[in-house]
């Protein structure tokens, strides 16, 4: 069974048709870049530009990088204000013709990481993080999922965590892959210190050069594996979700 999938980023809009048995991408996945400013009408495009790009009819699952309850978007770090308060799920489907289901971007890529990469399978306390132009989180427990969370945002040493962590200060601030490791390190340690996770799936693109960073955090008792699904996860998540209303 094929679903489509959206992913809004802060730096690109990407989706596909997923099939649901495998828990992959259909056909490849086509992207556009986000906007700026990252409006709703303006992201809207964007989105129907990439269904529009598979000649896709039929229900959709997009993701959202803020929180959303009831299709409404809450929060909006890296995007426009306007997306507070929006009914953005009508909106889109609006825009597409399609309806569409809308979701926190991290928990859609926890959703696919736990039920088809290195998440699956797993109990107790999970935390899924999705480094890129923020930091995206989902929390599970017993493979429930506990909706935006959005522990980026936590304050660590006066600052926002994702202000000091995430692949996008990494890349201004080029920051060494030993000095970024240090950073994920004590972020990581924060977040044990909250939630005592016997695990963390890291993913986002970088996840696609764990080799490059993970080995150098030390100090941290949860296992740390790398996001199997990588940049895919966050498509096959809204696509999974979509499913479920």
């Amino acid at each position: 069974m094929n679903v489509f999938g959206v992913d809004i980023g802060g730096s690109g809009i990407k989706g596909a048709p997923v099939d649901l048995e495998r828990g992959d991408l259909a056909e490849e996945r086509f992207k556009v870049l986000t906007p700026h400013p990252a409006t709703p009408d303006a992201v809207a495009d964007g989105v129907k530009q990439v269904v529009d790009h598979f000649g896709w009819s039929g229900p959709i699952g997009a993701t959202f990088p803020g929180v959303v309850t009831g299709g409404t978007t809450r929060t909006a770090a890296n995007v426009d204000k306007a997306w507070i308060g929006l009914d953005a799920a009508a909106l889109l489907s609006e825009r597409t013709g399609a309806k569409v289901t809308l979701l926190n971007d991290a928990d859609a890529a926890g959703i696919a990481e736990m039920a088809f990469g290195a998440g699956r399978g797993r109990g107790g306390t999970v935390i899924t993080l999705t480094l890129g132009t923020g930091i995206g989180s989902a929390l599970f427990v017993d493979g429930r999922l506990v909706p935006n969370t959005e522990l980026g945002h936590l304050e660590m040493n006066g600052h926002e965590a994702e202000k000091r962590a995430s692949t996008h200060v990494k890349d201004t601030e080029q920051l060494s892959w030993e000095h970024w490791a240090h950073r994920i390190q004590k972020y990581l340690a924060h977040l044990e210190m909250l939630f005592s996770p016997e695990l963390f799936l890291i993913g986002g693109g970088v996840s696609r050069k764990a080799d490059r960073f993970l080995p150098l955090i030390k100090g941290v008792r949860a296992e740390i594996l790398p996001a199997a699904l990588q940049n895919n996860a966050g498509i096959v998540g809204a696509a999974m979700a979509a499913t479920k209303v």
